[in-house]
């Protein structure tokens, strides 16, 4: 067995980074992002990244690591995550994953299907579908033949949808049972995987409050900013939750107010959407939150004691 590796999840703004950050701290971890959008660079409000300044000391990888021009696939992060996780160690210290995008995680503990060479012609042909009657429709389509790959991918996603129904026309099976038969590039590590949930009620208001909080932070001038320095507005992280509907916002489809407004109820989905996913994870243990309080914390540390992790001698 290669070392454990602890892993808190959850749906968004239950406190999922203070909990990495009290266990790392109390166990002498380090902190590997699993947020798909916290990879790019410069996308740092809209993420709730946690800024330098309240690290408290602790190492965070795999955040600012990706060009916002580039794609950074779920098969890199993995692999990112792989070479991390034996890094650390190999120096003494626990790895923490954190993070609430599920797909980044089973791919690092589960695998990825490689899939087959990319058909232009087929390609070319669901884009037009997308562009004519909406990413949504190509959603509706693969909620048919795959449910669980619509389950985790967003309706407005149309790289990952088109990718999804291309290898289901190409290869006459859903992209779920192929990644059922993949293998994980940590399959000698002891995972142990963390589930941070609070009440739906809760969740709203937190989100609420953080939406307020992040346009009070300059989300717009971050845009902006983005925009100007030369990154695309198709480029893929403008596509995630709060910069989707701040572009929106800025090419006068809806007022701020309204903006808000959907930016809350999107995040109230995607935290449902997170929930579905999460709970497949058949060894997930769940944490009533939120994850920054105390009673989380002794119900984390008690879990993972109980499920073999040491809690003494870790490297400080």
């Amino acid at each position: 067995m290669a070392g454990p590796v602890v892993a808190v999840l959850g749906p968004t703004a239950c406190g999922k980074s203070a909990l990495g950050m009290a266990l790392a701290a109390r166990l002498g971890g380090e902190i590997i992002n699993c947020d798909s959008t916290a990879v790019y660079r410069g996308f740092d409000i809209g993420t709730d990244k946690v800024a330098v300044s309240e690290q408290q000391g602790i190492p965070h990888h795999l955040i600012d690591v990706a060009d916002p021009r580039e794609v950074y696939s779920a098969a890199r992060y993995a692999r990112d995550a792989a070479a991390l996780i034996r890094d650390m160690h190999a120096r003494g210290r626990l790895p923490v994953l954190v993070g609430g995008t599920g797909f980044y995680f089973r791919a690092l503990t589960r695998g990825l299907f490689p899939g087959p060479a990319a058909d232009e012609a087929l390609r070319a042909r669901l884009v037009r579908v997308a562009k004519r009657r909406g990413p949504e429709a190509l959603h509706r389509w693969l909620g048919r033949v795959d449910p669980v790959s619509a389950a985790r991918i967003m309706p407005r996603d149309r790289l990952r949808l088109v990718r999804a129904l291309e290898v289901y026309r190409l290869t006459g099976r859903v992209l779920s049972e192929h990644f059922a038969e993949t293998a994980s590039l940590i399959t000698d590590c002891h995972v142990v995987a963390l589930g941070v949930r609070i009440p739906m009620a809760l969740a709203e208001e937190r989100i609420t409050r953080r939406v307020e909080a992040q346009f009070a932070r300059g989300i717009m001038g971050e845009v902006e900013g983005l925009l100007a320095s030369g990154v695309p507005a198709d480029a893929r992280p403008f596509g995630g939750l709060v910069y989707r509907q701040v572009m929106e916002l800025r090419a006068g489809v809806r007022d701020e107010p309204a903006t808000r407004a959907l930016i809350v109820q999107e995040n109230r989905r995607y935290a449902r959407r997170q929930l579905i996913w999460f709970r497949k994870e058949p060894t997930l243990v769940w944490l009533d939150g939120p994850g920054e309080s105390e009673p989380t914390l002794h119900a984390a540390l008690s879990a993972l004691r109980a499920r073999g992790i040491s809690l003494e001698g870790q490297s400080h």
